[in-house]
């Protein structure tokens, strides 16, 4: 059973392990970040990092980026896959924002997950990196970080492994938690071979090695 002083045993690690975590996606205003966070599903920041300066030099702005051709954005970010779709949205979240939004991204919620690509992880982690608004986005790290470590069961939804986080963890926490358990389940709980051998957690980890 979770407890109070099973959170804070999480948390002090979490802090001990990433003291000062920071988004891993490199961007200079809000639609190339909220663009680079649609990439990154299904693959890493890394690749992401690399394309996205490419992309954001060869159309330098939202106006530019709502006239190019799919297929050339295709070609600079196929090493990220989905590299057909994920061009679409790029064209089409530009196009909606230049054409309804002056070429701004909303503070809204609703407008943001009616992007085409965008649903509530990736608004989440945009309001929360841009506006420093409290979240906890969750993703596939999250989600596995979450189970092992009893905040949530193998059943539950994303919105309902977010809003057990939620839960337990005090909200001027949210922001910097998400980032630590998304670096934790990068690097340390991963999902296939965990490092599990010195991890100060592991008497309470379910070690279902398969979530």
């Amino acid at each position: 059973i979770m407890t109070g002083l099973t959170t804070k045993r999480i948390i002090e690690y979490l802090d001990l392990l990433f003291p000062d975590p920071k988004c891993p996606l490199i961007y200079s205003n809000d639609y190339t970040l909220l663009i680079a966070i649609m990439l990154s599903a299904q693959t890493t920041d890394e690749r992401v990092n690399k394309v996205t300066p490419i992309l954001f030099s060869k159309y330098n702005s939202l106006e530019a980026i709502s006239k190019a051709k799919c297929s050339d954005i295709e070609e600079i970010i196929r090493p990220l896959g989905n590299q057909r779709k994920k061009a679409r949205y790029v064209v089409d979240i530009a196009t909606i924002l230049c054409d309804k939004y002056g070429g701004n991204v909303p503070r809204d919620r609703e407008i943001l997950e009616s992007l085409p690509g965008i649903g509530r992880k990736t608004v989440n982690v945009f309001l929360s990196e841009y506006y420093n608004e409290a979240h906890i986005a969750v993703d596939t790290h999250v989600n596995r970080v979450s189970y092992r470590l009893g905040f949530s069961k193998m059943s539950d939804s994303v919105e309902e492994v977010e809003r057990k986080l939620c839960k337990k963890i005090p909200q001027e926490l949210w922001r910097k938690i998400h980032i630590q358990m998304v670096l934790f389940g990068r690097y340390k709980c991963k999902a296939i071979n965990p490092l599990c051998s010195d991890c100060k957690l592991k008497d309470i980890c379910k070690k279902d090695v398969t979530k």
